[in-house]
């Protein structure tokens, strides 16, 4: 049996880390939860480079929580580029952001988000969040094979 899939957090504050980790262990998310901390890091390791090469052949995450704001390279830059390469054109993207910014808004839906989330502020509400975003993304959500051509 091939190991779960995993889900990849792009967020540089530490603290936004530590509380998605322990909202999605108490929610009952089991995916393995991979961390970077900026748009350069996530494009390294979406596209198996750099730092990241030894992941070469390796499935792509089942999810990826983008942050929009990030040092190196943005999180609409990141999506951009995500949305312009064949292999991850489908790739599942949530914005999970702190941002209500309107124009954040647009922007993410334009370059082919496929949900943009406003992070929570009460821990009981991110937790909820995060079983949402579990069951939906990761149980009932069908997503084409990564490279598939429409």
């Amino acid at each position: 049996m091939s190991s779960p899939r995993t889900i990849l957090l792009v967020e540089d504050n530490p603290d936004d880390v530590d509380l998605t980790r322990r909202a999605f262990q108490r929610a009952g998310v089991t995916q393995p939860l991979e961390v970077v901390e900026d748009g350069v890091e996530a494009l390294d390791y979406l596209f198996a480079r750099g730092a990241y090469s030894g992941r070469a052949g390796q499935p792509l995450p089942a999810l990826v929580l983008l942050d929009l704001k990030l040092p190196r390279l943005d999180g609409h830059e990141v999506l951009r580029q995500l949305r312009a390469n064949m292999l991850t054109r489908f790739l599942p993207v949530v914005v999970l952001t702190s941002s209500d910014e309107q124009k954040d808004l647009v922007e993410s839906y334009s370059q082919g988000c496929n949900s943009y989330v406003r992070k929570p502020v009460s821990y009981n509400e991110f937790v909820e969040a995060a079983r949402q975003l579990g069951l939906y993304w990761l149980m009932l959500n069908l997503a084409p094979q990564p490279g598939v051509r429409g």
